[in-house]
């Protein structure tokens, strides 16, 4: 049994502005998705994206943290801002949703790449390797904060966390940090120039499909250490709403992917009919 560090979730103060670990590691995913963006960008030799990527990644910044806010309200809490709406936009208060965020990105994305012309699906697939540092960074800051904490367990690596009570409990932010962040960067990483081979079976896309299939395995299963939202708790059968969302990220990855592949073999057969 392990006492969870304290650690003061401020970092310093200058007058009324506060300085949080959790809104350093906000900024800290942003830059790393900036600079790992640039550096597969210049490696597969995509110009247009290194033009666009300052406006690009603000968009990104902007379509995370509106869609994370409002996925909140929806998924966890819908009872509440319906009776409070304008609480909504009180982001200092905590509540941010991770699939929210996810739908938020990928709107805003499609959004900038119509309008620029340029290839959705290759952006994804670039910005979708980068996303598991921001993701583990996050876990972190939560862990830092004795939030999203998990189920009481006998294990001996459990944690006390004081705002929890006085029984050791799963660590599953760490968890999360270790399989959603460092582990699913690892994947991407390896198989991340698959798409931009030309004697490759993988079509622009499948890193995106790849990560949300993933992430939503590793989300799912941590789930169930992970001590569920008090007003909720399971919503479905054994689902918690973590889980159920999950599941649904799952099986887009794989429609996605699906289709995504039948294409390619569709233009592949026609391009070998033209040769």
């Amino acid at each position: 049994m392990l006492n969870a560090p304290l650690i003061d979730p401020v970092i310093f103060s200058l007058g009324p502005l506060h300085v949080r670990w959790y809104g350093l590691m906000y900024i800290l995913a942003f830059a790393a998705a900036y600079f790992l963006v640039r550096y597969q960008a210049r490696k597969f030799s995509w110009p247009e994206m290194e033009k666009q990527l300052d406006n690009l990644l603000f968009t990104l910044i902007l379509g995370v943290i509106v869609g994370a806010r409002i996925g909140y309200a929806l998924f966890y809490n819908l009872d509440y801002f319906l009776a409070h709406p304008l609480e909504v936009f009180a982001t200092w208060q905590g509540g941010m949703s991770f699939h929210g965020g996810c739908i938020g990105v990928l709107v805003t994305g499609w959004l900038y790449c119509r309008h620029y012309k340029l290839d959705y699906w290759k952006g994804a697939d670039l910005f979708a390797v980068a996303v598991p540092v921001g993701l583990g960074l996050g876990r972190i800051g939560n862990f830092i904060n004795h939030e999203l904490y998990g189920r009481v367990t006998e294990l001996p690596w459990g944690m006390i966390f004081p705002v929890a009570g006085p029984l050791p409990r799963h660590p599953s932010q760490l968890y999360e940090a270790f399989f959603e962040g460092l582990v699913l960067f690892a994947i991407l990483w390896l198989v991340k120039k698959k798409p931009w081979s030309l004697q490759s079976s993988w079509p622009h896309g499948s890193i995106f499909t790849l990560f949300l299939i993933l992430y939503g395995f590793f989300r799912f299963m941590i789930e169930f250490v992970r001590e569920p939202d008090a007003h909720l708790g399971t919503v479905f059968l054994f689902m918690t709403t973590g889980q159920v969302l999950s599941s649904v990220m799952i099986i887009i990855g794989v429609v996605i992917f699906i289709a995504r592949r039948a294409g390619r073999i569709k233009t592949d057969r026609f391009a070998d009919q033209l040769g």
